[in-house]
């Protein structure tokens, strides 16, 4: 059913970078449709001219769902649009209720709007600038509030992975990363975040699956930093 229903879209195929925590939040939700695709890995300091072409407006960021010969751009742009694609497929990501659906979208957004922006400058900045500290600090308050938002629950949506789960999950992957550049402990700071982190890979074949080592996200962010100078 699912492969029927993929193919008469146009075959679907993912381009992605591995340390990406926006594509491989597609990966995620790709699997746990069961819809098959084809991923094309991008380097992203020499982007291929498909990547360039299917996202000019953005320089060619990852991801990009191409679906048959239509691209499909931005990461949450990209969930939704998989789950009114495929609706009688695997399981929705957002939840019936408009309510409930505003919800999601809102605590997706707020980690697209907060994380980010702080993460990198925990991580590109010169060892020592005011940046490094005050990236963490941003970083360990946006963690707090999601935390508050996570309550009790095992999982955002609540006993079940849902829409907020799978945006904010692949940055989980880069906390090591954020941790040795930042001079900090995620689990220390923000407990119940590290726990669901940990939940999510452990519960979660497809979650498993779809993320890279922390170890490798900290090698490539290194190699990074070698090629902006600045270590």
């Amino acid at each position: 059913m699912a492969g029927d229903k993929a193919s008469s879209c146009g075959a679907l195929v993912l381009l992605n970078c591995f340390v990406s925590p926006f594509g491989n939040r597609v990966r995620i939700a790709l699997k746990r449709k069961g819809l098959p695709y084809e991923e094309k890995s991008e380097n992203l300091a020499a982007k291929s001219q498909l990547l360039l072409s299917s996202n000019p407006v953005h320089g060619g960021k990852v991801p990009v769902l191409l679906v048959g010969d239509k691209p499909v751009c931005e990461s949450l742009v990209i969930l939704e649009f998989i789950d009114e694609a495929f609706p009688g497929t695997g399981e929705q990501l957002l939840p019936a209720a408009p309510c409930a659906r505003a919800h999601a979208r809102f605590w997706a957004s707020y980690v697209d709007t907060k994380l980010p922006g702080c993460a990198v400058r925990v991580w590109r900045s010169p060892k020592g600038a005011s940046a490094v500290e005050e990236g963490k600090k941003d970083m360990v308050a946006v963690l707090k509030t999601l935390e508050a938002e996570l309550g009790g629950k095992p999982y955002f949506a609540g006993d079940a992975l849902g829409y907020v789960d799978v945006a904010l999950v692949p940055f989980a992957p880069w906390f090591l990363t954020y941790e040795r550049f930042g001079g900090f402990s995620v689990a220390a700071e923000c407990p119940a975040i590290a726990a669901w982190a940990e939940r999510c890979v452990k519960e979660n074949e497809l979650v498993a699956t779809s993320l890279p080592e922390p170890e490798q996200v900290f090698q490539f962010v290194c190699a990074m930093r070698k090629a902006f100078g600045l270590d």
